[in-house]
């Protein structure tokens, strides 16, 4: 454990980023697994609904450093020509 007082705030900091890290992370897993599953089912509608939702919370998390820029935008660009694939 720390000894002195501003690695203590550190390792609290630590913490706190990582939760928050991991808390963004897992909104951009589930909305990627909500569009997938409506993609699988053929719902075209629902997967536009979804794939707008999912480019929301993708430019958040990249503007937040969840994650890159250029991943968010590499997500973006195939998942929208699956959804425009489907009959």
């Amino acid at each position: 454990m720390a000894n002195i007082k501003s690695a203590e705030k550190r390792a609290r900091q630590a913490l706190q980023r990582r939760a928050n890290n991991s808390a963004g992370k897992s909104r951009v897993l589930s909305a990627g697994r909500k569009l997938e599953d409506a993609i699988a089912s053929g719902n075209k509608a629902e997967a536009e609904k979804l794939y707008s939702d999912f480019t929301s919370v993708l430019d958040k998390a990249a503007k937040r450093s969840f994650i890159s820029v250029n991943c968010a935008s590499r997500k973006k660009s195939r998942l929208f020509a699956r959804v425009s694939a489907m009959a």
